[in-house]
């Protein structure tokens, strides 16, 4: 070895070791085939539905399929409903997210596996469990009857509750994560500062949270906007009174395709623009 190798060598074990050559994230290869292979199948599967629907769409007639009196009446009862169930997740989930997320109690995590059920439960069984608890026969919805004159099943309401039903939980997870990644001394200096808890969580905790509030309310928006099968077993199917875009698509597909086409894409389009209301949040690698 030279004495310039030497030297070569001697610095680069003060600085830290000998060098070494970068390399790209992921190793700077490419992906393996039998990862990649999948991979890409799996990308068809979920990207090829969607780009048929804009194949097929009816472009020409487009205009006049959107603006039929019933499409409107769908689409202005869908956004009314689910800003409506949006608002009922708010009053009630988030109080639900922060005693899940603050408070111990015995049985929290059965608590938490009850709140998030309706996220895997068939929205069909969510509808028909409406229906036996709210309904005119119901547990709960014979004293409503009863005592108040309120009757939900098969009314706007109804199309409200079940909405409220299969989407709050989207906004009781996000922001009962929010609440945990929050550090909780910010309250407890404000107890100790003479605030009471309320207020605290008022004038402290909502503040910090307000992001993932956000966001868990966008996802519920959107889930309710979409439901279906809840809807339709507790709400049925009325025109003008239950009738939401998903239902308005549904009975489109039996006699016209090509509204049924149509009103999809307007649903892909409200869901394209949720996600790109929560890009920074869900489309990309922080």
């Amino acid at each position: 070895m030279t004495s310039s190798e030497k030297s070569g060598a001697a610095t680069g074990t003060l600085r830290g070791g000998p060098r070494r050559r970068r390399v790209r994230a992921g190793g700077g290869r490419g992906a393996p085939l039998p990862l990649l292979v999948p991979a890409l199948i799996g990308l068809a599967f979920l990207v090829v539905p969607l780009v048929a629907l804009l194949v097929r769409a009816p472009w020409r007639s487009m205009p006049e399929q959107l603006t039929s009196a019933e499409v409107w009446q769908a689409l202005r009862l869908s956004l009314i409903c689910a800003t409506a169930a949006t608002a009922v997740s708010l009053v009630i989930g988030v109080p639900l997210a922060w005693l899940l997320a603050r408070v111990e109690f015995r049985g929290r995590g059965l608590v938490r596996a009850l709140v998030t059920l309706p996220l895997v439960l068939p929205p069909v069984v969510g509808g028909v469990a409406l229906l036996t608890s709210l309904g005119r026969n119901g547990i709960v919805g014979k004293w409503l009857d009863a005592w108040f004159g309120v009757t939900l099943p098969f009314t706007t309401a109804g199309v409200v509750v079940a909405e409220a039903f299969v989407a709050m939980p989207f906004l009781v997870i996000s922001v009962e994560g929010t609440l945990r990644a929050a550090d909780p001394r910010y309250e407890e200096a404000a107890t100790t500062l003479g605030a009471s808890r309320f207020t605290a969580f008022r004038r402290v905790t909502l503040p910090l949270i307000a992001p993932g509030i956000a966001a868990g309310a966008v996802l519920a928006w959107a889930r309710a906007l979409g439901e279906f099968g809840a809807t339709i077993t507790f709400a049925g199917n009325f025109p003008g009174r239950t009738q939401t875009m998903p239902l308005a698509v549904y009975l489109a597909l039996q006699s016209d395709p090509e509204a049924a086409i149509a009103l999809s894409l307007v649903l892909l389009a409200v869901s394209v623009a949720v996600l790109a209301g929560l890009r920074d949040r869900w489309m990309t690698a922080g």
